[in-house]
């Protein structure tokens, strides 16, 4: 890659991130920060393309990290995943630690709906992480 199709850009990250960022790249073998930015932006923008199509079925799960402390997340998470129940008629709950909380939510449907479900999810408030997993079967 030149120096002709670089782009310089700023972004701001809560320094606790950006400390485990830090970690999981030289964990990983980077050498600098810029490449593991541009791997995980690469892995973003792939997983990304999956949640693009309105038309289809998929299959798989939707993983969420939580903080149960938040007021009302659990059963706003409830009453959403009650929404798409065209997509998801079940749900594991693991109890993390004091505060966090994972959720495992299969779905299989239309991918629209999945789409909706998980956008609806990822921007619930007290949502700290979501991670959809497709697979074909």
């Amino acid at each position: 890659m030149g120096k002709e199709n670089v782009s310089r850009i700023s972004i701001s990250v809560p320094s606790e991130l950006l400390r485990r960022f830090d970690e999981a790249y030289e964990r990983l073998g980077y050498k600098d920060r810029s490449k593991a930015v541009q791997a995980a932006m690469q892995s973003f923008v792939t997983e990304s393309k999956w949640l693009c199509p309105k038309k289809g079925r998929g299959i798989g799960a939707i993983v969420l990290l939580y903080n149960h402390e938040e007021k009302d997340v659990e059963s706003a998470l409830t009453d959403i995943q009650h929404k798409y129940l065209c997509v998801t008629t079940s749900s594991m709950h693991i109890h993390l630690d004091e505060e966090n909380c994972l959720e495992i939510v299969p779905v299989r449907g239309s991918s629209s709906d999945i789409k909706d479900l998980t956008q609806e999810l990822m921007t619930r408030g007290g949502v700290k992480e979501l991670k959809l997993v497709v697979v074909t079967p």
